[in-house]
Order: structure tokens, then sequence, then C-alpha cells
């Protein structure tokens, strides 16, 4: 349904130039979804033309990151955290609704004229993040990992190249891990010298 399209009965209950929040995600899923039919330039596209829909308004406390509801969502503290440190590496970020009939991403960052889907996964102890990693693969191609507890740099490694193995359509992981931000993107991670590669960036 196009908001330019409402039936009029919702031109009767609701003031003009404001959508029910329902509306709004249910018009954000169609647009999420399509997500899963594009890839390459077609994709980027559509992904900017997500994050300048007119209903992202960016937050009270924090005017770099945008959002279009959804602050009673059961991860969105984690989600903030996460976003604020986006936001402290010069990103802007836009929070996409998480709707429930379909598997979609967590962001879109946006920084030096490009705009990126991410799925979030935060990282609180010692449990296993392959298999986190391993549940995105059909959900978003990239990954942003919110460190927040120490990890075993091999293990970490290990998990991010057999992401990249199983998932052919992965193009990056991001990686936030106190003031350090380590991306690795696809070409990097399937690499022999990767490990090398990653001890040194991850633990510098």
């Amino acid at each position: 349904m196009e908001f330019n399209k409402l039936h009029p009965l919702f031109i009767v209950l609701f003031p003009k130039n404001v959508v029910p929040l329902p509306i709004i995600m249910s018009n954000f899923t169609d647009e999420l979804d399509k997500l899963h039919q594009l890839s390459g330039a077609e994709y980027s596209r559509h992904v900017e033309r997500i994050a300048l829909r007119k209903e992202f308004h960016p937050l009270d406390t924090d005017s770099e990151i945008y959002t279009v509801g959804g602050e009673n969502s059961d991860d969105y503290q984690n989600l903030l955290i996460a976003a604020r440190k986006a936001v402290e590496f010069g990103y802007r970020v836009f929070m996409l609704p998480n709707p429930t009939e379909t598997r979609t991403p967590d962001f879109i960052l946006y920084k030096k004229g490009v705009y990126r889907t991410y799925d979030l996964k935060t990282v609180y102890g010692k449990a296993s993040i392959g298999d986190s990693l391993l549940d995105s693969v059909g959900q978003c191609n990239s990954i942003l990992i919110n460190m927040t507890t120490e990890y075993n740099t091999r293990r970490l490694a290990y998990a991010i190249k057999r992401y990249f193995e199983v998932n052919e359509k992965a193009w990056e992981i991001l990686i936030f891990k106190g003031r350090k931000r380590v991306p690795i993107k696809r070409t990097l991670a399937l690499k022999p010298e990767f490990f090398a590669f990653f001890k040194k960036a991850y633990e510098r």
C-alpha cells in the first residue's frame, strides 16, 4: 500500500502527514523484503532509497541515529549501543524496523556516500560466535559484530572465515571492539594470510 493511496478511513482517523505505525511497518516490510531479490548495484540503490524515506527521523538524544519507531523491542538497547558506537566511527545510522514476517537487516550504515545494510551480533561471553554468524545467512550479507567481552582471536578468525566459506553472498564483517574498528571483506577472509592479518588488526 502506497502512502499516497491510503484508504479514506485512514484520512479521517489520522491527521494530515501522520501515518499510523502499523502501516509504516507493513510498508517497510515490503521494501526490506525486496532486498532478498536484488544484488549488486540494484541492491545498493534500493538500500539508499530506504534510508532516504521521509518516515525516518533522528532521535532526540542522537542526531546521527535515525529511526521509524521500535523503541519497545526486546533488542532495542543492544541496537542503540551499537548504533552509538557506529556514530563514533563516523557513520550515520538508520535503525530498521524488525518485522516478524521476514528476516531483515538491523541497520543501514551511511558513510562517504555509501549505504550498506548490517545484521547486528553482540558478543557478551565465551560462547561460540560461529553459530550466531551462520544464523545471518539469508538475512543480510554484511554483519556488524559489537564485541563487549574478550574473545579468543583465533576462534573469532576461524568463525569469520567459516562464515564467508559457507555464505557465498557474504560481503563484509565489521567489528567494533572498544575504540577499534576492524572491517573484513570477503576477498581478505579467503586469503591464506588472513589469520596473520586478523591477529595483527584485532589485537593492535
